[in-house]
């Protein structure tokens, strides 16, 4: 069924919504990238629980008229309305009052969302509107989604991906350096409400895939994990995308095949083993990398140690020592040195009493606090330096 589902094969209808909420999860996740490297990643969970309100008032004013509650392009726009009203709370907050923007950010959510609540208490003793589903906002659910639904949360999504092509350098350099940003003639300000803008965006477009309460995780998780690929932001921007794309790809087949389940707490699981998946095998910043990365450093330093003590003819008592210079051919299986053993002794005794001369001398300072014993000394110093320091040597020897 999984199978069917991933291939597309279940339908035109579940078809339709995969790819709808691929294209919304490559929006999440390009848009979240600002977000995370701005610090503001919880502005999209302000949001989302401030749309609450919007989305329950814009279905009783739907059932009043006589309508459909349910319209999903309504009931978003209510959610944008309603979701603004938050975030330009928390904008007033921050710059009137004491008040962080964590701390505004928590008390404008946790109000927004208990008026929501409150709001959807009302709705389910009202007889008209068709409120039958409604909660599926909270958790999200495509099992009841229409054509119209779908093809409405594609263009929303589209249209983030739209505004972020177009202003994405901006953002990225506000972003890491307001300061820079706004000297080099950026208006920082405007550029920090397109981000949010386009936080608002996605975030109410996905309301009906995510869920309210867990389309923060699709805006947060394919960023932060991103980060583990690349430090490049252009980089950083398409992978988060694709991962996005990949989790609201994945999560909506599941959805399709287990139908009882909410699609939103299915799509944030999906996001996090790929989170954790990316945090232990990602080349440059991932769990195995790093010990992969420490166990080689530790190896040359074992390395560097026992041909030091070869060049001053002291025994190696160190069992992984003596294995790794058997292993590079430095050693015989006596512990006695090789011809190529001896001149690597030489060698490093020699860089090593370079160091020490360096290290002694005050001139050299910046260049000697790169030392950890394994910094190839001609990377910090001009041939003609290490000619000078080679000068002190014999003369030290002399004496």
């Amino acid at each position: 069924m999984l199978i069917e589902a991933l291939t597309l094969q279940l339908g035109y209808n579940a078809t339709l919504v995969a790819a709808g909420a691929a294209l919304l999860g490559m929006a999440c996740g390009a848009t979240g990238t600002f977000l995370y490297l701005g610090n503001r990643a919880l502005i999209s969970d302000a949001i989302s629980h401030s749309s609450l309100p919007g989305l329950a008032l814009a279905f009783i004013a739907m059932a009043w008229l006589g309508m459909d509650g349910r319209s999903l392009p309504v009931l978003l726009v209510g959610s944008a309305l309603s979701a603004f009203a938050g975030l330009h709370v928390i904008n007033w907050l921050s710059a009137k009052t004491r008040l962080a923007e964590d701390a505004a950010i928590g008390a404008v959510l946790s109000v927004f969302f208990g008026l929501g609540i409150v709001l959807l208490t009302v709705i389910q003793s009202m007889e008209a509107g068709r409120q039958a589903g409604l909660e599926d906002f909270l958790l999200g659910s495509t099992a009841g989604m229409l054509w119209n639904d779908a093809i409405t949360i594609a263009v929303g999504g589209a249209l983030v991906l739209l505004f972020l092509t177009v202003f994405a350098r901006p953002m990225a350099m506000v972003a890491f350096d307001p300061e820079f940003a706004a000297v080099s003639g950026i208006d920082t300000r405007q550029t920090v409400m397109i981000t949010m803008g386009l936080a608002l965006g996605v975030t109410v477009v996905g309301i009906k895939v995510a869920g309210l309460i867990l389309i923060v995780a699709l805006v947060t998780i394919p960023a932060v994990a991103a980060r583990f690929w690349t430090s490049r932001v252009r980089y950083m921007v398409v992978v988060a995308g694709a991962i996005g794309a990949a989790c609201g790809y994945l999560g909506a087949a599941i959805s399709a095949t287990v139908p009882d389940l909410p699609t939103g707490p299915i799509i944030v699981m999906v996001a996090f083993a790929a989170f954790l998946i990316t945090m232990l095998v990602a080349p440059g910043r991932g769990v195995l990398a790093v010990i992969l990365r420490h166990r080689r450093f530790q190896n040359r330093v074992h390395v560097r140690q026992g041909l030091l003590a070869l060049a001053q003819g002291q025994p190696i008592y160190e069992r992984l020592t003596i294995r790794l210079l058997r292993r590079r051919g430095l050693v015989r299986a006596d512990g006695v040195a090789t011809e190529k053993g001896r001149a690597k002794a030489a060698i490093a005794l020699l860089d090593e009493r370079r160091w020490q001369i360096l290290r002694s001398d005050p001139a050299h300072e910046v260049a000697a606090s790169s030392y950890n014993g394994l910094t190839p000394l001609e990377s910090v110093l001009t041939l003609d330096q290490i000619a000078e320091i080679d000068k002190a040597l014999r003369l030290e020897a002399v004496k």
